[in-house]
């Protein structure tokens, strides 16, 4: 909502962000790159499952599409329009959808999969006896509404919601430009603990800890943090006893200075908020690896992940964050102020790890978040996705998919 570009990624890498009529332009080039990835896939791959984004019958938008019909028409693959029963209306937009595609590809939609439905099924009859009679097409299945079911969400629009206002402990910057938000998922997972995104620097009372997230645009967020009056009320924060930290771009924005020679973000340059003695030059080439860490204090290691443009320089005298296993030593990673109040990191990951996230908490929060054992959120995520696949197992017509994808029902 307070921003209209987008971030677009070739192979991994940040392509040059462009003004939309630029991007449209070039669209071409785009779809070259789309062409050669699903190749590559399908030469080594039985199976390749294509997701769409967004609708894929935008009268303004199916010429210029590279996300939906198009490659469904590349794959020549059969498509399924799945819709959110959750939110109402999902017949209509179904026969909505298949009505407004093109002949061609509306013949290449097979059927249907209606998600998120709470209740009796069997109440759902008549309506998908109506869809499949003026259809011609199968419903292959009706999706229960799983409750509480904790797995990452895929995009940032699912943090601009209310946020919870009791046990106000976290709190993170909601940046314009968020990036790799779902870092911030396993926090809820503490006893007492409440996660709060915030939009505006009155929010931020009774947080003992604030974050600031990573960012696909540091310099414009820089900017956002002090015209929206954050990075004053961050200082006033800290200055006033309370953690701060920062993780990838929010690392680099509370230092004293982010610079852009390439030009990767625009160009020029931004002085940080100046609570940790770092600055952060962007380049080119993004950093993009698994890790082994531990924090710099102590406790056991974890896994985590870095992502980054930014090359941050910190004096050889300031506290790292944390350490990094490499080449049969330890490197470190990030900066801690003085005082241990303010904190900044490369480390996505950091809060998956219960060791980790509890030690982090415990130390800014300043409550012993003992009792149950701290849970792994890998661990934690990994059965959630086991729920969820029974759930798909138990109400989907799997013969019936299986055989429009040309396998055996045995699957691949």
């Amino acid at each position: 909502p307070e921003t209209r570009g987008s971030q677009v990624i070739v192979h991994g890498k940040v392509w040059a962000p462009p003004a939309p009529a630029e991007y449209y332009r070039r669209r071409d080039e785009l779809w070259g790159a789309v062409e050669a990835g699903y190749r590559r896939l399908a030469a080594v791959r039985e199976l390749v499952i294509i997701e769409g984004a967004g609708s894929p019958a935008e009268p303004n938008l199916m010429a210029r599409d590279l996300t939906n019909m198009a490659i469904a028409r590349l794959a020549r693959a059969p498509v399924l329009l799945v819709g959110d029963i959750d939110r109402g209306g999902v017949f209509a937009a179904l026969l909505g959808t298949l009505a407004l595609l093109p002949a061609g590809d509306r013949r290449r939609v097979k059927g249907f999969i209606i998600n998120k439905f709470r209740g009796d099924p069997g109440l759902l009859a008549p309506a998908i006896s109506f869809l499949q009679t003026r259809s011609r097409r199968p419903v292959l299945g009706v999706v229960p509404y799983l409750q509480d079911l904790r797995l990452p969400e895929e995009d940032s629009v699912a943090l601009e919601g209310p946020s919870p206002r009791e046990g106000r402990s976290v709190a993170v910057v909601r940046l314009p430009h968020i990036a790799n938000f779902t870092d911030f998922d396993p926090l809820a997972l503490e006893p007492g603990t409440t996660v709060r995104y915030v939009h505006h620097p009155d929010e931020l009372a009774g947080a003992g800890l604030i974050l600031v997230p990573g960012s696909k645009d540091t310099l414009a967020d820089l900017r956002w943090l002090r015209v929206s009056g954050f990075a004053e009320a961050l200082v006033r924060h800290v200055e006033q006893g309370g953690a701060l930290g920062g993780i990838c771009g929010g690392y680099q924005m509370l230092g004293l200075r982010v610079e852009d020679p390439e030009r990767l973000e625009g160009g020029g340059a931004e002085d940080g908020l100046g609570l940790l003695p770092v600055v952060t030059t962007l380049a080119r080439e993004k950093i993009t690896r698994r890790v082994r860490a531990r924090l710099a204090h102590g406790g056991p290691a974890f896994e985590a992940y870095e992502i980054h443009l930014g090359r941050t320089a910190a004096p050889d005298r300031l506290p790292p964050f944390a350490l990094i296993e490499e080449g049969g030593g330890w490197r470190p990673d990030g900066a801690v102020s003085r005082e241990g109040r303010v904190w900044g990191t490369y480390l996505h990951g950091l809060f998956d790890a219960g060791s980790a996230r509890r030690a982090i908490l415990e130390r800014h929060l300043g409550r012993v978040l003992g009792g149950t054992p701290a849970p792994d959120y890998r661990e934690l995520r990994e059965q959630e996705y086991d729920r969820l696949a029974e759930a798909l197992g138990s109400t989907l017509d799997l013969p019936a998919l299986f055989a429009l994808a040309g396998l055996s029902a045995g699957g691949a």
